[in-house]
């Protein structure tokens, strides 16, 4: 008798046991539906893409550029940039040697390719407001930052996206 009675028991709770499973499920799907609807809704409302795009934005095409489609064009000289004085004010100045690299299968990289050399002191103004306006700690902490703020400020000085990238040869801050 004790041995019917116990498998009533275990019975009665494995029944128990897998409804509170079904339930626990049901609403764990249930929110795991709304939550991948809102999750899409954003993505939507924010333009982005989920998986695989066979589009390529302007953007990761310049990022594309092959090395057999670059041309570094070096400003020769090296610059000394007096700093925005920091918690410590004193003056501080920055040593840069900076170098550009062109697409040379850009639409206007033969028109402004030969402007370089002209240009190149406008080039260097730019290049000195942007780094002259951050302090020594700043500039030795973001130097990555201040390449994308000059490629953005050369950009807009040509008008065009044939120089793509800028990189420091070398920078020392003092």
């Amino acid at each position: 008798m004790k041995r019917n009675l116990l498998t009533i028991i275990i019975l009665a709770l494995l029944i128990v046991n897998l409804a509170l499973t079904g339930i626990v499920m049901f609403s764990t799907v249930s929110v795991n539906k709304k939550t991948v609807a809102l999750v899409t809704d954003i993505a939507s409302v924010l333009e982005l893409e989920i998986g695989d795009s066979a589009i390529v934005s302007e953007e990761e095409a310049v990022e594309n550029v092959s090395i057999s489609d670059t041309e570094v064009y070096d400003i020769e000289d090296a610059m000394t940039i007096a700093l925005k004085k920091g918690a410590d004010e004193e003056d501080h100045f920055a040593l840069v040697e900076v170098s550009l690299s062109l697409n040379i299968k850009d639409e206007d990289y033969e028109e402004y390719q030969p402007m370089l050399a002209t240009k190149e002191s406008l080039i260097k103004s730019e290049i000195i407001t942007v780094i002259g306006s951050y302090t020594k700690e700043e500039v030795m902490a973001n130097t990555t930052g201040l390449e994308e703020e000059i490629l953005i400020k050369i950009q807009d000085m040509f008008g065009s996206k044939f120089v793509y990238d800028v990189a420091f040869r070398n920078i020392n801050c003092q």
